[in-house]
């Protein structure tokens, strides 16, 4: 187990608890999991009932590869944002170059203001509706993101990770956060792309401005000018007089002076009522997502969580095997508890009652009798999970085949020990190995990677070397 613990420590606290609901996902849909090792594993590592759930979601996350998945999906997930924030950058620029134009004509300053700050200001209305009213704030480019995130992994067992993460952040109404804080994470780097793109093209040419009308009045624009203007104003960005408004609404101004209040005025605005806004939302939303996420916690009283209680903090222990043997055996994996293992065991497995057992030991080597029943198997395989021998002998009668089973029990054994080798008992006096069945045992220890034996391991056991 430690060989599975270990790339899982650099896991986050969300992240963790975002394998656990895929976990549980998975298992709606497809099914519950061959889950008998990662159960027993949880009940040995203690803690409430919160932590065995987590505990045993991310032992079947490493198992069946949901854990890589997970890494799979945050190399998307970097490698869209990076494609957004490419996009952000140029749509900006292209933004700036559509407001104002290549200079040849003067600026319609309505036009440009549209340009710069329509779309920004739909889309910022819609979140504020989609927030107080609907309570999700949802947005395209979050669902956006997602989606890439989710093309980008291409792993199959990815299919469950961005419904879990939705599902744990609704929780705490966090999904509004988290999607706000990149959308208008993305908008401010648009906004402020788009402001360079202004101040390069102002530096660079000569533009006019002029505000056009056929049904409105002068003093209509007079008002809208010096209203938009008294915000920036506040903040050292320059205001056109009314004289200068009333005296551009029909050519532009050819004064330099004229020009630059005008370039400035449409600088404060759209610092003011496009980028200010976004910066202060993404804040809130990053302060706001930075509180929800101290408080997620799993919700143990989902159907899912709530049919593994008893088998994670049983009132009275059930003995036995409950669930149906996997279609393909996990590889034992010696050597997975070398770093917390001592001592050495001896264990037999279905042996015939008429054999003399245990051989004579040498000191050191503890005698584990023999396995005939479920129940002989669960208690060892609760002693082992809290003490790991560094050596494990498994006796084996290979005049029996190497069902499922039994190679299941010998997998899970091996897997709690530091080094495991199997003994193939030699025949009785007068009796003869049958040599198909011999190769099926052999075929079937190497598949599982585990070393066996003809001669009995006593001496390695005893801890000599070979």
């Amino acid at each position: 187990m430690t060989a599975l613990k270990a790339p899982l420590a650099t896991l986050s606290p969300l992240q963790r608890l975002w394998l656990t609901e895929a976990v549980r996902l998975r298992e709606e849909q497809a099914g519950p999991l061959e889950d008998r090792e990662a159960n027993r594993q949880a009940v040995a590592a203690g803690g409430d009932l919160a932590s065995r759930v987590e505990a045993r979601a991310l032992w079947l996350a490493q198992r069946d590869g949901m854990h890589a998945a997970l890494l799979h999906w945050r190399q998307g997930a970097v490698l869209a944002l990076w494609l957004l924030l490419a996009a952000a950058v140029l749509s900006g620029a292209g933004l700036g170059l559509a407001a104002l134009g290549d200079g040849v004509r003067p600026v319609n300053l309505m036009w440009a203001l549209g340009s710069l700050l329509g779309l920004h200001a739909l889309t910022l209305v819609g979140w504020i509706v989609g927030v107080v009213v609907a309570g999700n704030g949802s947005a395209t480019l979050g669902r956006l993101w997602l989606w890439l995130s989710e093309k980008f992994a291409r792993d199959a067992q990815a299919v469950q990770l961005a419904p879990a993460l939705l599902v744990l952040l609704q929780r705490q109404r966090l999904n509004r956060w988290g999607l706000g804080l990149l959308v208008h994470g993305l908008w401010a780097l648009l906004l402020l792309s788009a402001l360079g793109s202004l101040l390069a093209l102002l530096a660079t040419r000569r533009y006019g401005f002029v505000w056009e009308t056929t049904l409105l009045g002068s003093d209509t624009f007079v008002t809208l000018i010096q209203t938009l203007g008294a915000l920036p104003q506040v903040l050292g960005f320059s205001t056109p007089t009314v004289g200068l408004i009333r005296a551009s609404g029909a050519d532009a101004v050819a004064e330099e002076g004229a020009r630059q209040v005008w370039a400035v005025w449409v600088l404060g605005v759209l610092v003011c009522y496009g980028l200010l806004p976004r910066v202060l939302l993404a804040l809130f939303c990053a302060w706001r997502w930075q509180q929800g996420r101290a408080s997620l916690r799993l919700d143990l009283d989902l159907p899912g969580y709530s049919l593994l209680r008893e088998r994670l903090q049983p009132s009275s222990e059930r003995l036995g095997v409950t669930d149906a043997a996997p279609e393909h055996l996990a590889v034992a994996q010696p050597g997975g508890q070398a770093l917390a293992s001592e001592g050495a065991v001896l264990v037999a497995v279905e042996l015939d009652p008429r054999r003399p057992w245990p051989p004579a030991l040498p000191k050191g080597v503890a005698d584990a009798g023999v396995i005939d029943s479920r129940e002989q198997r669960q208690h060892l395989l609760d002693q082992l999970s809290r003490f790991p021998p560094a050596r494990l002998g498994i006796a084996c009668d290979p005049r029996r085949s190497p069902d499922r089973g039994t190679l299941a029990l010998l997998a899970e054994l091996a897997r709690n020990a530091g080094q495991t080798r199997v003994w193939l008992l030699a025949a009785e006096p007068g009796e003869a190995l049958d040599s198909q069945r011999l190769e099926d045992w052999h075929v079937a220890l190497e598949g599982l990677q585990l070393e066996w034996r003809q001669g009995a391991p006593l001496g390695w056991l005893g801890g000599e070397y070979d």
